[in-house]
């Protein structure tokens, strides 16, 4: 029998048990069994950890240090993100069923975010303005919010908490991270690099556990200024709600339903690439995955040979094995609502082009097959369903004006794709495409420098990119009297 892992929780610089002691397990999605033990927050330990990031936000030395000396910090904190990637990657992997590959790359590079807020910490400023009024010294000056609610799902996690973590901080923040209860391991260890990089008691606090009571106490806690969402939109909604307690400023990533268009002059070798990896990359787990394809009519049935050929021969299997280049799916409940609504596309006309089943030969875990289906309507509910796992609907258009309508025609506006050579088509569709993200020519690329969001019900805000830190931060306008003459009678009008 496996032993089990025990974590704690990071509250006020130490590490803790759930007040009452109650704790869940986390599951390993490639064998379907227990391999974690979790503590689940009481509301009194999401509590105090609000009040210690408050008090090391008013009291604490975090709030006097420089913009600098955090900037030091974080770069401490990103110079230990690459040194263990290796182990961050790993429990990740054994976490969420990603593969080792990517996770591990993905720790790694996301230093790359917390170097870049570490540089933007001492460039926040403010402005003097040029007034209309005489003897007036008018200056605005931007300060950091409070205390941070951040609250991260289990997929691309260590991404997520860089682009939430890294501006907040290096704006002056503190933050209460909650940490999602389908995977919650990698973020522990996480608040491991936290207290060994540096920062001071309250700074950055991780709590794990369920919406109700952890979710609900965070978000509507009255000491919390802003909270910082990415997840579904249920649970979205009733962050909205919370914040109705508090007024704290929210922003909200929601995943999506992405179009992934290609046009009859695309390079098709490339545009299968980028259809791959948008939407079997990290087993469809993905905020941002093309998972609905948009072919024109000429190159359709090319393009779906050599789609469904490249299908097949995907690797499906254990994510710890660096052969391996699809994993398992995260949870059962997600393997289970996939199996459904694949089924009922199939019902209204569907047809299984690959996949459609879990693979004969993995007796054991969360593994679902990379799918393919053609669909005859665009009013099938597959099309404007997200299902967060490795399933393409494909259906196909005659012109550029009726893919943008169709691209267009959905609750979602997260991200899409473009495969055309026709420069001029591409920036005509890119800006009709009601989207926050558009790759032309390629797919699921990030920088840090390059901002993030969505648009209709793929929620409102923006994530990474130098304006991010202004997020965290309101401004404060400051006017200053500089003449030796006294104020005037304010009775006495001239």
């Amino acid at each position: 029998m496996t032993r089990l892992v025990h974590y704690q929780m990071l509250i006020d610089g130490a590490w803790v048990d759930a007040g009452d002691g109650h704790t869940f397990e986390s599951m390993n999605p490639a064998t379907g069994e227990a391999w974690a033990v979790i503590p689940e927050a009481t509301a009194g330990d999401v509590d105090r950890a609000v009040a210690a990031a408050h008090r090391a936000f008013s009291q604490g030395p975090w709030a006097r240090m420089t913009p600098s000396e955090r900037g030091r910090i974080l770069r401490r904190l990103a110079d230990m993100l690459a040194e263990r990637s290796e182990q961050l990657g790993r429990t990740e992997t054994v976490d969420t069923g990603k593969m080792l590959k990517e996770t591990r790359w993905q720790a790694k590079y996301i230093a790359e975010f917390f170097h870049f807020y570490a540089g933007c910490a001492d460039k926040v400023h403010g402005d003097t303005l040029p007034i209309d009024k005489p003897d007036l010294c008018v200056f605005t000056t931007r300060e950091p919010l409070g205390v941070v609610a951040a609250v991260v799902p289990w997929n691309s996690q260590l991404f997520l908490v860089a682009v939430k973590l890294g501006p907040a901080l290096a704006a002056g923040n503190t933050v209460v991270l909650k940490a999602s209860e389908h995977a919650s391991a990698a973020m522990l260890e996480f608040g491991r690099l936290i207290e060994e990089a540096g920062f001071p008691p309250g700074v950055v606090n991780v709590v794990t556990g369920h919406g109700d009571p952890c979710g609900r106490v965070l978000t509507s806690h009255p000491l919390v200024a802003r909270v910082s969402f990415t997840g579904g939109p249920e649970s979205a909604r009733h962050v909205v709600r919370n914040s109705a307690e508090n007024f704290a400023e929210v922003s909200l990533e929601l995943g999506g339903k992405s179009p992934f268009m290609v046009f009859e002059d695309a390079d098709i070798e490339s545009a299968v690439n980028g259809s791959i990896a948008g939407i079997f990359g990290a087993s469809g787990q993905s905020c941002v995955a093309g998972s609905r394809l948009y072919l024109q009519e000429d190159v359709a049935d090319r393009f779906l040979d050599e789609m469904v050929g490249r299908a097949k021969e995907i690797v499906i299997g254990d994510p710890l094995d660096e052969a391996t280049q699809m994993g398992p799916l995260a949870t059962t409940a997600q393997l289970e609502r996939i199996e459904r609504e694949v089924a009922a596309a199939v019902e209204e006309g569907g047809t299984l082009l690959h996949g459609g089943q879990r693979p004969a030969r993995l007796n054991r875990g969360w593994y679902y097959e990379p799918t393919i289906i053609a669909c005859p309507r665009q009013e099938m509910r597959i099309v404007d369903t997200e299902l967060f796992g490795p399933v393409l609907s494909v259906l196909r258009f005659k012109t550029e004006e009726e893919v943008v309508r169709l691209a267009n025609d959905t609750r979602h506006g997260l991200a899409a794709g473009i495969f055309t050579r026709d420069s001029a088509r591409s920036l005509r569709v890119a800006k009709a495409t009601r989207a926050g993200i558009v790759w032309v020519n390629t797919y699921r690329a990030v920088s840090p420098i390059a901002e993030f969001g969505g648009f209709k019900g793929s929620g409102y805000g923006r994530e990474s990119g130098f304006q991010a830190i202004y997020d965290y931060t309101r401004p404060k306008t400051i006017w200053m009297n500089l003449s030796s003459v006294p104020m005037a009678n304010p009775f006495v009008m001239r």
